[in-house]
């Protein structure tokens, strides 16, 4: 029994043995391999080691000066531009290089050999940041020679216009162009080269300058919309039995819109659309072919008689009219108007002299209501009654006319170019013939008493005097 009990206490000894014996030898091992490592990363950085996102892992510093080195000549920022364009800056062309210039043995150091263990649960010792540095000169150098600045390269950005086509406005599309912010790219080139980043999206850091407005825009809207009332305007002149339609085919030709997007009229052609209206319906001083008493048609003209359009004033009811987007029938604005339309304008009331037969007639409403023998501007004293178709100024009773040495009262004054007029002149008995080549007027028309009284009672102002 004893030796039983012996045995057994002697088998558990050399367990025991052998368990410390293990022990001891796996102490020894993991010594030896801790401080085998320790002193592998005295010269090697730490497994999972990252200088700016770059795997270091196990190397010596030499090693890493080398890797870097190469790694930072060979970076390159690609810019990419619109229209499929890129461009690059590569660091040889701005001087790129590290801050330590290439020597990390600090970066290393600060690795601690014998705690290497740690840094697989703490990899902040393993992930290092090694800033850079550049020539200043040489990179503002490179970014001003981008081809994105060079001028024959450049398309300026444009707000939307507006084009008339079948008879309205419609809006053409902004122009983008290819305009790049120097400041806002700068800044960004700044920074991805400090990170080491490979691209940058022109288009998605927003460097592009933009035009003001887009076809979207409710200012470009609101002003396509003033357009389209202007030229929707239809103003239709009537000059008797003449019409003349004025409506956005030629309106638009009137149109601008300024950098403000604000209408503007160019009222110079605006002058000139009422000066071709005034040069084919003005009649004042046009030659006229006139039917005489005798049933001979003259070719006459001279005089203030006739139609004469207010250029100024029509030019601005014009505008306001197309302002205004009305569609109307109108006159236009006259300084002074005739009885009547078209070539012949002087109707059928009118006063009719022949200077060489010295007779007067007087037609109202086609009758003939007078006429008679006259005495017209002395010839002898070069006062002859100016040809023409005048209108009647006034009509005046017991008037009083006076001039260089006479004083000559009458009993009808109808004056009709200047101080040309009609009158009674009782200090003459006779009239017609050939008494004014030596005998007449001072320029006015010497009537029998009963041919002015008869004139004075049936005229009124504006009738057309023809004298020929």
């Amino acid at each position: 029994m004893e030796n039983e009990v012996e045995k057994q206490i002697i088998r558990l000894i050399k367990q025991h043995k052998k368990i410390v014996i293990g022990i001891i030898i796996s102490i020894f091992t993991l010594l030896v391999i801790y401080f085998g490592m320790a002193i592998y990363f005295m010269n090697h950085f730490y497994f999972g080691s990252t200088i700016n996102c770059i795997n270091v892992s196990g190397k010596n510093v030499e090693a890493v000066n080398k890797q870097m080195a190469s790694k930072l000549q060979t970076y390159a920022l690609n810019l990419k531009e619109r229209g499929g364009k890129n461009e690059q800056i590569r660091a040889n062309e701005i001087g790129l290089k590290y801050n330590s210039d290439g020597q990390f043995k600090e970066l290393k150091d600060r690795q601690n050999p014998y705690k290497w263990i740690l840094a697989f649960f703490n990899t902040d010792a393993s992930k290092m940041i090694e800033g850079i540095k550049y020539d200043k000169q040489l990179l503002k150098k490179r970014v001003d020679t981008l081809s994105c600045f060079v001028n024959s390269n450049l398309i300026e950005p444009k707000n939307p216009s507006f084009k008339y086509i079948d008879k309205s406005y419609v809006i053409v599309s902004e122009v983008h162009g290819n305009k790049v912010n120097k400041d806002i790219l700068y800044d960004h080139i700044l920074d991805a080269i400090l990170k080491e980043q490979t691209i940058i999206d022109l288009e998605f850091i927003n460097c592009y300058v933009k035009p003001q407005y887009t076809s979207s825009s409710p200012k470009i809207i609101d002003t396509k919309n003033m357009l389209n009332k202007y030229v929707f305007s239809k103003i239709t002149y009537t000059f008797g039995n003449h019409k003349e339609l004025l409506d956005g085919s030629t309106i638009n030709k009137w149109l601008t819109v300024d950098e403000n997007l604000e209408v503007i009229f160019d009222e110079k052609e605006v002058k000139n659309y009422i000066d071709r209206l005034s040069k084919n319906y003005n009649t004042v001083g046009k030659n006229r072919d006139f039917v005489s008493s005798s049933g001979k048609t003259i070719n006459i003209g001279g005089g203030d008689y006739g139609w004469s359009i207010n250029r100024v004033k029509e030019a601005q009811a014009l505008i306001t009219a197309i302002k205004e987007g009305q569609t109307i029938a109108k006159d236009p604005v006259y300084i002074q108007t005739a009885l009547s339309y078209g070539v012949n304008d002087i109707g059928n009331t009118y006063v009719e002299i022949d200077l060489t037969k010295q007779h007067l007639w007087f037609y109202k409403n086609g009758d003939l209501i007078a006429e008679g023998d006259v005495v017209t501007g002395n010839a002898s004293s070069n006062h002859i009654t100016p040809r023409g178709i005048y209108k009647l100024k006034y009509k005046q009773s017991d008037a009083v006319l006076r001039g260089p040495g006479y004083v000559s009262p009458v009993n009808f004054w109808m004056p009709f170019n200047g101080g040309i007029g009609i009158h009674d002149a009782s200090w003459r008995d006779a009239f017609g013939g050939k008494i004014y080549k030596t005998d007449g007027s001072h320029g006015c028309i010497n009537s029998p008493y009963y041919l002015a009284k008869v004139i004075f009672d049936n005229i009124e102002a504006g009738i057309p005097v023809v004298c020929y």
